[in-house]
Protein backbone atom coordinates (compact mmCIF):
# COMPACT_ATOMS: atom_id res chain seq x y z
CA UNK A 1 0.00 0.00 0.00
CA UNK A 2 0.97 3.62 -0.44
CA UNK A 3 1.33 5.07 3.06
CA UNK A 4 1.68 8.64 4.32
CA UNK A 5 3.34 8.34 7.74
CA UNK A 6 2.91 10.92 10.51
CA UNK A 7 5.30 10.83 13.48
CA UNK A 8 7.91 12.80 15.38
CA UNK A 9 9.90 11.20 18.25
CA UNK A 10 12.15 8.14 18.35
CA UNK A 11 9.13 6.22 19.65
CA UNK A 12 7.65 6.30 16.12
CA UNK A 13 10.77 5.17 14.22
CA UNK A 14 10.26 1.39 14.74
CA UNK A 15 6.79 1.72 13.18
CA UNK A 16 8.15 3.59 10.16
CA UNK A 17 10.89 1.00 9.67
CA UNK A 18 8.50 -1.93 10.12
CA UNK A 19 6.09 -0.65 7.48
CA UNK A 20 8.94 -0.24 4.99
CA UNK A 21 10.30 -3.71 5.83
CA UNK A 22 6.82 -5.16 5.25
CA UNK A 23 6.95 -3.95 1.65
CA UNK A 24 4.73 -0.90 1.83
CA UNK A 25 5.57 2.28 -0.08
CA UNK A 26 6.08 5.47 1.91
CA UNK A 27 4.91 8.31 -0.32
CA UNK A 28 5.80 10.86 2.34
CA UNK A 29 6.41 11.54 6.01
CA UNK A 30 4.94 14.37 8.08
CA UNK A 31 6.79 15.42 11.24
CA UNK A 32 7.09 18.34 13.60
CA UNK A 33 9.40 21.20 12.55
CA UNK A 34 13.07 21.16 13.53
CA UNK A 35 13.67 22.39 17.09
CA UNK A 36 16.61 24.22 18.66
CA UNK A 37 18.45 21.96 21.09
CA UNK A 38 21.68 21.81 23.03
CA UNK A 39 23.99 24.57 24.23
CA UNK A 40 24.51 25.85 20.72
CA UNK A 41 20.77 25.98 20.12
CA UNK A 42 21.25 24.36 16.73
CA UNK A 43 18.20 23.34 14.73
CA UNK A 44 17.80 19.57 15.05
CA UNK A 45 15.36 17.45 13.03
CA UNK A 46 13.00 15.04 14.74
CA UNK A 47 14.01 11.37 14.92
CA UNK A 48 11.34 10.49 12.37
CA UNK A 49 12.42 13.21 9.95
CA UNK A 50 16.05 12.09 10.19
CA UNK A 51 15.09 8.48 9.49
CA UNK A 52 12.83 9.42 6.58
CA UNK A 53 15.56 11.50 4.95
CA UNK A 54 17.96 8.58 5.32
CA UNK A 55 15.42 6.44 3.46
CA UNK A 56 15.00 9.05 0.74
CA UNK A 57 11.36 9.75 1.59
CA UNK A 58 9.90 13.26 1.11
CA UNK A 59 9.33 15.01 4.45
CA UNK A 60 6.81 17.73 5.34
CA UNK A 61 7.13 19.74 8.56
CA UNK A 62 4.08 22.00 8.96
CA UNK A 63 4.06 24.24 12.00
CA UNK A 64 0.28 23.87 12.35
CA UNK A 65 -1.29 21.44 9.91
CA UNK A 66 -4.82 22.58 10.73
CA UNK A 67 -4.10 26.04 9.31
CA UNK A 68 -1.60 25.05 6.61
CA UNK A 69 -3.85 24.63 3.58
CA UNK A 70 -0.92 24.60 1.16
CA UNK A 71 0.66 21.59 2.87
CA UNK A 72 -2.71 19.88 3.09
CA UNK A 73 -3.00 20.14 -0.69
CA UNK A 74 0.53 18.81 -1.17
CA UNK A 75 -0.31 15.82 1.01
CA UNK A 76 -3.53 15.16 -0.89
CA UNK A 77 -1.58 15.20 -4.16
CA UNK A 78 0.60 12.33 -2.92
CA UNK A 79 -2.34 9.96 -3.43
CA UNK A 80 -1.73 7.80 -0.36
CA UNK A 81 -4.05 4.84 0.19
CA UNK A 82 -3.82 5.24 3.95
CA UNK A 83 -2.37 7.54 6.60
CA UNK A 84 -0.60 6.02 9.63
CA UNK A 85 -0.03 8.20 12.71
CA UNK A 86 2.30 7.41 15.62
CA UNK A 87 3.06 10.18 18.14
CA UNK A 88 2.85 13.02 15.61
CA UNK A 89 2.02 15.73 18.15
CA UNK A 90 -0.77 17.68 16.45
CA UNK A 91 -4.49 17.04 16.00
CA UNK A 92 -5.37 16.37 12.37
CA UNK A 93 -8.22 18.36 10.79
CA UNK A 94 -11.20 16.69 9.16
CA UNK A 95 -9.87 17.67 5.73
CA UNK A 96 -6.83 15.46 6.34
CA UNK A 97 -8.80 12.64 7.97
CA UNK A 98 -11.00 12.45 4.87
CA UNK A 99 -8.11 12.28 2.37
CA UNK A 100 -7.10 8.61 2.15
CA UNK A 101 -9.62 6.06 0.81
CA UNK A 102 -8.65 3.54 3.50
CA UNK A 103 -8.71 6.05 6.34
CA UNK A 104 -6.30 7.42 8.94
CA UNK A 105 -5.05 5.00 11.60
CA UNK A 106 -3.26 5.69 14.86
CA UNK A 107 -0.99 3.51 16.96
CA UNK A 108 -1.74 4.60 20.54
CA UNK A 109 0.30 3.58 23.59
CA UNK A 110 -2.46 2.61 26.00
CA UNK A 111 -5.49 0.35 26.37
CA UNK A 112 -8.20 2.73 25.25
CA UNK A 113 -10.31 4.37 26.56
CA UNK A 114 -7.81 4.54 29.45
CA UNK A 115 -5.24 7.28 28.93
CA UNK A 116 -6.43 9.11 25.87
CA UNK A 117 -4.14 12.04 25.13
CA UNK A 118 -0.50 13.03 24.87
CA UNK A 119 1.24 11.19 27.73
CA UNK A 120 -0.23 7.70 28.19
CA UNK A 121 3.06 6.01 29.05
CA UNK A 122 3.99 8.45 31.80
CA UNK A 123 0.52 8.51 33.31
CA UNK A 124 0.16 4.73 33.38
CA UNK A 125 3.32 4.61 35.52
CA UNK A 126 2.41 7.62 37.66
CA UNK A 127 -0.92 6.03 38.52
CA UNK A 128 0.57 2.62 39.24
CA UNK A 129 -1.12 0.69 36.44
CA UNK A 130 0.00 -2.93 36.37
CA UNK A 131 -1.01 -3.42 32.75
CA UNK A 132 -0.92 -1.34 29.60
CA UNK A 133 -0.63 -1.96 25.88
CA UNK A 134 -1.16 -0.66 22.37
CA UNK A 135 -4.25 -0.08 20.28
CA UNK A 136 -4.54 0.44 16.51
CA UNK A 137 -7.41 2.90 16.18
CA UNK A 138 -9.38 4.42 13.32
CA UNK A 139 -9.01 8.17 13.66
CA UNK A 140 -11.89 10.62 13.93
CA UNK A 141 -12.05 14.26 15.00
CA UNK A 142 -12.22 13.50 18.74
CA UNK A 143 -8.97 13.04 20.67
CA UNK A 144 -8.23 9.29 20.67
CA UNK A 145 -11.95 8.47 20.56
CA UNK A 146 -12.00 6.29 17.44
CA UNK A 147 -12.89 2.59 17.31
CA UNK A 148 -10.13 0.03 17.84
CA UNK A 149 -9.08 -2.59 15.28
CA UNK A 150 -6.30 -4.41 17.14
CA UNK A 151 -5.06 -4.35 20.72
CA UNK A 152 -2.24 -6.05 22.59
CA UNK A 153 -1.53 -5.97 26.31
CA UNK A 154 1.64 -6.17 28.36
CA UNK A 155 2.48 -6.22 32.07
CA UNK A 156 4.37 -3.27 33.55
CA UNK A 157 7.40 -4.30 35.61
CA UNK A 158 7.73 -2.92 39.13
CA UNK A 159 11.16 -1.47 38.33
CA UNK A 160 10.33 -0.45 34.76
CA UNK A 161 10.76 3.22 33.94
CA UNK A 162 9.11 5.34 31.25
CA UNK A 163 12.04 5.02 28.86
CA UNK A 164 12.06 1.23 29.08
CA UNK A 165 8.30 0.93 28.80
CA UNK A 166 8.25 3.29 25.82
CA UNK A 167 10.70 1.07 23.94
CA UNK A 168 8.56 -2.02 24.51
CA UNK A 169 5.41 -0.18 23.46
CA UNK A 170 7.13 1.28 20.39
CA UNK A 171 8.13 -2.21 19.24
CA UNK A 172 4.65 -3.54 19.96
CA UNK A 173 3.08 -0.68 17.99
CA UNK A 174 5.26 -1.54 15.00
CA UNK A 175 4.21 -5.21 15.16
CA UNK A 176 0.51 -4.40 15.37
CA UNK A 177 0.64 -1.87 12.53
CA UNK A 178 2.21 -4.46 10.23
CA UNK A 179 -0.53 -6.90 11.23
CA UNK A 180 -3.24 -4.27 10.67
CA UNK A 181 -2.26 -3.14 7.17
CA UNK A 182 -3.46 -6.22 5.21
CA UNK A 183 -6.69 -6.31 7.22
CA UNK A 184 -7.42 -2.69 6.32
CA UNK A 185 -6.46 -3.24 2.68
CA UNK A 186 -8.66 -6.32 2.35
CA UNK A 187 -11.64 -4.49 3.84
CA UNK A 188 -11.43 -2.00 0.98
CA UNK A 189 -12.71 1.54 0.63
CA UNK A 190 -16.14 3.11 0.59
CA UNK A 191 -18.13 4.96 3.25
CA UNK A 192 -16.42 5.11 6.63
CA UNK A 193 -19.22 3.39 8.55
CA UNK A 194 -19.26 0.51 6.08
CA UNK A 195 -15.48 0.08 6.20
CA UNK A 196 -15.57 0.03 9.98
CA UNK A 197 -18.37 -2.55 9.96
CA UNK A 198 -16.43 -4.86 7.65
CA UNK A 199 -13.41 -4.61 9.94
CA UNK A 200 -15.45 -5.38 13.07
CA UNK A 201 -14.01 -2.47 15.02
CA UNK A 202 -14.55 -2.17 18.78
CA UNK A 203 -16.17 1.15 19.60
CA UNK A 204 -14.84 2.73 22.77
CA UNK A 205 -17.00 3.03 25.86
CA UNK A 206 -16.97 6.10 28.08
CA UNK A 207 -16.63 3.76 31.07
CA UNK A 208 -13.09 3.76 32.40
CA UNK A 209 -12.02 6.71 30.27
CA UNK A 210 -9.08 8.69 31.61
CA UNK A 211 -7.15 11.56 30.03
CA UNK A 212 -3.35 11.71 29.91
CA UNK A 213 -2.84 15.45 29.90
CA UNK A 214 0.34 17.05 28.61
CA UNK A 215 2.95 17.17 31.37
CA UNK A 216 4.57 20.43 32.44
CA UNK A 217 7.94 21.11 34.09
CA UNK A 218 6.19 21.48 37.44
CA UNK A 219 4.93 17.88 37.20
CA UNK A 220 8.52 16.59 37.29
CA UNK A 221 9.30 18.08 40.73
CA UNK A 222 9.42 15.40 43.42
CA UNK A 223 7.28 15.86 46.50
CA UNK A 224 9.03 14.12 49.38
CA UNK A 225 5.93 14.46 51.55
CA UNK A 226 4.34 11.73 49.45
CA UNK A 227 4.51 8.05 50.35
CA UNK A 228 7.50 5.98 49.29
CA UNK A 229 5.36 4.22 46.68
CA UNK A 230 4.18 7.53 45.21
CA UNK A 231 7.77 8.81 44.99
CA UNK A 232 8.83 5.55 43.30
CA UNK A 233 6.04 5.89 40.73
CA UNK A 234 7.02 9.51 40.14
CA UNK A 235 10.66 8.64 39.47
CA UNK A 236 9.77 5.71 37.20
CA UNK A 237 7.00 7.54 35.36
CA UNK A 238 8.95 10.71 34.67
CA UNK A 239 12.34 9.10 34.08
CA UNK A 240 14.84 10.57 33.38
CA UNK A 241 13.40 13.99 34.15
CA UNK A 242 12.15 13.81 37.76
CA UNK A 243 14.06 16.24 39.95
CA UNK A 244 14.18 17.70 43.44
Amino acid sequence: MKILFWGTPAYAVPSLDALVAAGHTLVGVVSQPDRRRGRGKDLVPSAVKARALALGVPVFTPDRIRQDLATQQQLADLGADIHVVVAFGQILPQAVLAMPPLGCWNGHGSLLPRWRGAGPIQWSLLEGDQETGVGIMAMEEGLDTGPVLLESKLTIGLLENAEQLAQRLADLTAELLVEAMPLIEQAGGGPEAERWRRLGLRHQSSDGMTYARQLTKADYLLDWAQSGLAVHRHVMGLYPGAYT
